[in-house]
């Protein structure tokens, strides 16, 4: 019975690691390829030598102090404006009464079903009516509402006892009062695992940037590696590396910082 019980959890534990490997490889790759000299990017040695060239050579072939600033300039302002946006939202959803509120969210659930490259012509559409063509502001404004954010944080809001919103009002606290002091600090780690869902989003977002932008004065840091898969550039896998590496490095570092409270989020915000 006791090796019986055993089978399942092995197998599970085994499973577990294999998928974690598969995950885990291309970017023990992309790590090796990087810091090595392109002879070595698919010859595996432990002699092989060191190198930060790929890293020079990478930084080198395109403008990526710029294509970082427009990145961290898109993100901020896409996240700004969600966190705005889905707050208030959710907050009406969680805990007013009115009329049409329960279709009102249908319909937002709906809007998770819906990919965004359905609307790709449409929004660029709307940008061009508005002048807004090869604008950061134009990458950032058809996501600035989240259907997941007001979602996740709905959830979030009506886990929190109703007590706290009375207790509030007694002493004297408006609705917008109430919200700033009660449920958004109550809220932390839910703000803190969207945000990272959505920074890392944005920060990879490809189609739409490379539509809506046509200089190097707006583009981001993923639509700027294009460069690298130019076919008059040759293939160079140790310097492909390297700049894919500069450019993800910094979602490596947000989670790893923010891990604990990502998977927490999660945990207590499921349907309630």
């Amino acid at each position: 019975m006791i090796a019986a019980r055993g089978i399942p959890r092995t197998l599970e534990t085994t499973g577990a690691w294999v998928l974690a490997a598969v995950w885990i490889a291309p970017l023990v790759y992309c790590i090796w390829a990087a810091f090595h000299p392109p002879e070595f990017a698919s010859r595996f040695a432990l002699d092989a030598p060191l190198t930060l060239a790929n890293f020079h050579k990478a930084w080198d072939a395109a403008p990526f102090a710029r294509y970082f600033l427009n990145t961290f300039a898109l993100v901020s302002l896409v996240l700004a404006g969600q966190i705005v946006l889905v707050t208030l939202a959710a907050y009406a959803f969680a805990r007013f009464e009115f009329v049409g509120r329960d279709v009102a969210f249908a319909l937002v659930l709906v809007q998770l079903m819906i990919m965004p490259d359905v609307l790709l012509v449409e929004n660029y559409l709307t940008m061009s009516s508005l002048g807004l063509v090869d604008t950061i502001l134009a990458m950032a404004l058809p996501y600035m509402a989240s259907a997941f954010g007001i979602f996740l944080l709905r959830q979030t809001f009506k886990s929190m006892p109703k007590e706290l919103d009375d207790a509030a009002r007694v002493e004297g606290a408006g609705i917008l009062t109430v919200l700033w002091r009660v449920y958004i600090p109550l809220a932390r780690p839910t703000y803190i695992a969207f945000a990272l869902v959505s920074v890392s989003y944005h920060w990879n977002n490809f189609l739409w940037p490379l539509i809506v932008t046509n200089s190097v004065g707006t583009r981001p840091v993923t639509v700027g590696l294009r460069v690298f898969a130019a076919i008059e550039q040759g293939v160079d896998w140790s310097t492909i590396t390297a700049a894919t590496l500069m450019s993800c490095a910094p979602l490596l570092v947000a989670f790893l910082l923010f891990q604990r409270q990502f998977i927490q989020s999660f945990m207590r915000a499921g349907i309630r």
